[in-house]
């Protein structure tokens, strides 16, 4: 009981350090802001400290140095019925509040988005954006990183046939047997576990990657990528085809006809099948929420927890600093355990979709 209990205090402070230390998540309309004078003390506003930090942004912010942000530019790359393409780094923003007629909201339907504008800042359209942001780099970033590691690691194996293991092919070469093992041939069995291994190592490695990158404090770390739950949905989606594409005529027949039923439950009315073909989406569903909401959760609860620190010291500089030394030090704690909250959670998506894949492919007994 007193090892649970620590364990969820810890896990509730982890990110302070970090997440504030990753000062990154500024937005771009914030860096036109005037200066304020330092001796004028403003309210902190917690939901903004925190959201701002978890959030998607048009640049990458590196460390902010008396007032003055230093970012780098992302592309914008933004497509207007009235003024067609338009491609421009975020840095024109973050000098002009309106150029070329876009702007970021700030207060409105589209806050933090980029909208288009009238001469006078009128709204008039949200234009189809596929810009370039954080999140977007970071994941170009560390697919990289995995292409670069594994096909070096794979020349390797090419080039030490029936030789032991050595740099980069030995760190990894245990992981690979354990998804490959003890995830993919023990779900899936031994029969068809080979044609699934290939995308279950790549969503581990994937899911494990940008975990542990969001727990680096600086570039190219410290986005929130497996806390955005757009990505969290491509990867279910992902596995949700899959499984579809691949679900035999038992799989299906256990959906729509499932032996052993009785009849009444599955005529006239659809009962049992009604809710077999909703649990269809429920579980690509589930497991989006849960990656999602397990690494955001963190991000929020650890952003409140440090937020005390100015909080107190708007209210006392003396309890501010007192604050201070307890949560970097449950802070510190926790960041070393939440490096095996990142593997956890790489393994639980992993080990449900090889789940999903066994059931889409069970024969008939």
């Amino acid at each position: 009981m007193i090892k649970r209990y620590l364990y969820s205090i810890s896990f509730f402070l982890f990110f302070f350090i970090i997440s504030f230390t990753v000062s990154g998540n500024e937005k771009m309309e914030e860096k036109n802001q005037l200066e304020e004078n330092e001796h004028t003390k403003k309210s902190f506003n917690v939901g903004e400290f925190i959201f701002d930090h978890i959030a998607d942004h048009y640049s990458w912010h590196i460390f902010t140095y008396k007032h003055k942000h230093v970012a780098i530019p992302l592309p914008i790359i933004l497509y207007s019925q009235n003024k067609g393409w338009n491609i421009f780094l975020s840095s024109k923003l973050s000098h002009d509040p309106v150029y070329k007629g876009f702007k970021i909201d700030e207060e409105g339907k589209y806050k933090g988005k980029i909208i288009e504008v009238d001469s006078e800042g009128i709204f008039i359209d949200r234009p189809l954006d596929l810009s370039v942001t954080k999140n977007v780099a970071a994941i170009l970033i560390s697919s990289i990183i995995l292409v670069v590691v594994f096909v070096s690691v794979a020349k390797t194996y090419k080039r030490r046939v029936d030789l032991p293991p050595k740099g980069l092919q030995s760190l990894l070469e245990p992981i690979i047997i354990f998804v490959r093992d003890d995830i993919s041939k023990s779900s899936i069995g031994e029969k068809n576990y080979l044609k699934y291994t290939p995308y279950l190592l790549t969503i581990f490695f994937f899911i494990l990657l940008n975990n542990l990158m969001g727990l680096i404090p600086i570039f190219p770390g410290g986005a929130n990528i497996t806390g955005n739950i757009t990505v969290t949905l491509a990867l279910a989606l992902f596995t949700f085809i899959i499984t579809t594409i691949t679900g035999n005529k038992n799989y299906w027949k256990h959906i729509f006809n499932a032996p052993g039923i009785p009849w009444w439950l599955k005529a006239p009315l659809p009962l049992i099948p009604l809710i077999e073909l909703v649990s269809i989406f429920i579980k690509p569903f589930v497991l989006m929420v849960r990656l999602f909401a397990n690494i955001s959760a963190g991000h929020i609860i650890a952003l409140g927890f440090f937020s005390l620190i100015f909080i107190f010291g708007n209210m006392n500089s003396f309890a501010g600093f007192a604050v201070s030394p307890l949560s970097v030090m449950f802070t510190i704690f926790m960041s070393i355990l939440e490096l095996l909250v990142a593997f956890i959670q790489a393994y639980v998506f992993t080990f449900l979709s090889a789940l999903y894949f066994s059931m889409a492919i069970e024969e008939h007994h």
